[in-house]
């Protein structure tokens, strides 16, 4: 951590999430003596830089963390900090602790929209808030032109420590995946029948389980390089292009408001799928498929409570409250398959999701929260459009979101609802009427608007090793890389994708 900007560095990463986390981490391995910086638009919540809120173990300190990730506008201090809040809310425009919403140009007239696109602001970016959950895709969500996807996702779940197995003995997780499977397996490949949902988290030696953060993908290798540096509140305004190259990026102090230029033979842009867009419109760079594909995931949700299982005597913890995961927290996952594209992510939620009687207390892991997550019919027209005119909170160009949901994607909704039905009558009783369709945008999975193409055929932005098309020494990262429409969680492969930038880069330099 510094508040001193360097002049020049080998390498300058613009945000500090898991895939920017994941360049610096391969670099300090690979390359230890090269020059490595990033810069972070947000502030810096706790130690180590990039921890998961959930981690924090004082609650007011996780509350504070989670109001200073929420962007130039954060939300009042009397507004839940609750994860678990909202998770049946059927509010327009959804917000999430630790997120903020795009505050205009979220739908235009006559299209659907994303009217709960959100962002975070922070050392770590999303990944000091989401649920961990590290799927490996399948079927059309595969990128067939990457002969190597296996062996990258392979290294994406090393430095997010994945885990399958983490909650095996979580009570009823064999049960949860017994009856799931019974209503989902028949005809199904064996990597795609119910499993344990690999998670990112980190076991100690003392038995605790804690998620894992930007923090774990730096890791110790990052942290004890002397040639690193991060540097929070930093706002990368522009990427300084010489001819046909990236020779630098213009850094704002948010402090202070003094701007610096700092020299780069690499820049690696791994915002977010918003505002990585948006920093390379900023900077001139507008390939015709800048902002374009952009896909979200169809999200609904639905509450049972397990049918026919006995009260275990372990003592019940609060997940809402633990500031690490709790022995109940069962996680399942119904994969991804073309015949039904959409994917689910069974939670046992240790507390209801929705008001019980004062006097019902639940079995721990009986209460099982069902997330189902549909891919996205990819379409050029759904796009971020920039303003040269007006500007956001930060001074950077303004968003436009022009969003339709298909008649494809109407379809393959009510599928998935149809679905998460069958799931829940698997599993128990039901916690609500009808489960739960969110707005679009809900789903915080923004995928597409920098997309990897095989070839600079129009179609995207960037080449297999995230390259951007035409200016020498720019690299994008972060879900907006992914050029498929997948349904499963897509941290692990945009680190995956991270990985083989970074080794491009490695190998780039050493060559020199």
């Amino acid at each position: 951590m510094t508040r001193t900007f360097p002049d020049l560095v080998d390498v300058a990463i613009v945000g500090s999430g898991p895939c920017g986390a994941a360049y610096a981490r391969i670099l300090s391995e690979r390359c230890p003596s090269a020059t490595v910086a990033t810069f972070e638009v947000g502030p810096l919540l706790a130690d180590p830089p990039g921890v998961h809120v959930k981690n924090i173990v004082d609650p007011a300190a996780r509350a504070q963390a989670q109001r200073l990730s929420e962007g130039p506008a954060p939300q009042r201090d009397d507004t839940p900090t609750d994860t678990l809040e909202g998770y049946v809310d059927t509010a327009p425009r959804l917000v999430r602790p630790g997120t903020f919403l795009l505050a205009a140009g979220y739908q235009q007239p006559g299209e659907d929209g994303l009217p709960s696109v959100a962002m975070s602001s922070n050392v770590g970016g999303m990944g000091a808030h989401w649920t961990g959950a590290c799927p490996r895709p399948g079927g059309s969500e595969r990128i067939t032109f990457l002969p190597d996807l296996e062996e990258l996702l392979d290294e994406g779940g090393r430095l997010l420590a994945v885990d399958a197995h983490a909650f095996d003995d979580a009570p009823f997780a064999d049960e949860v995946r017994k009856r799931l499977s019974a209503a989902f397996d028949d005809g199904r490949d064996d990597d795609r029948r119910v499993a344990p949902m690999p998670l990112a988290v980190v076991r100690h030696d003392d038995g605790r389980v804690t998620w894992s953060g930007a923090d774990v993908v730096f890791g110790q290798a990052t942290r004890s390089n002397p040639n690193f540096t991060l540097v929070p509140q930093a706002l990368a305004s522009e990427v300084v292009i010489d001819g046909d190259r990236a020779t630098g990026v213009r850094v704002r102090d948010l402090r202070t408001g003094d701007e610096h230029v700092v020299r780069a033979r690499f820049i690696v842009v791994a915002a977010d799928a918003l505002r990585t867009p948006q920093l390379l419109w900023a900077s001139g760079v507008r390939p015709r498929a800048l902002g374009r594909y952009l896909n979200d995931q169809p999200q609904t949700v639905f509450a049972v409570r397990l049918r026919d299982v006995a009260h275990v005597s372990e003592e019940q913890v609060d997940s809402r409250t633990a500031p690490e995961i709790v022995p109940q927290s069962g996680v399942s996952w119904v994969p991804y398959t073309d015949e039904e594209p959409f994917h689910g992510q069974v939670m046992q939620l240790d507390a209801s999701p929705v008001p019980l009687a004062d006097d019902d207390v639940p079995a721990p892991g009986s209460i099982v929260g069902l997330g189902w997550f549909c891919a996205k019919d990819l379409q050029e027209s759904d796009r971020v459009e920039f303003d040269d005119t007006g500007s956001d909170p930060y001074g950077m160009p303004a968003m436009r979101i022009h969003y339709r949901l298909t008649e494809r994607d109407r379809a393959s909704i009510e599928a998935s609802r149809a679905a998460i039905r069958r799931a829940g009558e698997a599993l128990g009783d039901p916690l609500d009427d009808e489960p739960l369709t969110f707005a679009p945008g809900t789903s915080l999975h923004y995928q597409g608007t920098v997309r990897m193409g095989e070839t600079d055929d129009g179609a995207s932005v960037c080449s297999p090793t995230s390259r951007v098309w035409g200016v020498d020494g720019l690299y994008v990262a972060g879900n907006g890389v992914i050029p498929t429409a997948i349904a499963c969680n897509p941290t692990l492969t945009s680190v995956a994708l991270a990985v083989a930038g970074a080794r491009d880069i490695a190998t780039r330099l050493d060559g020199s």
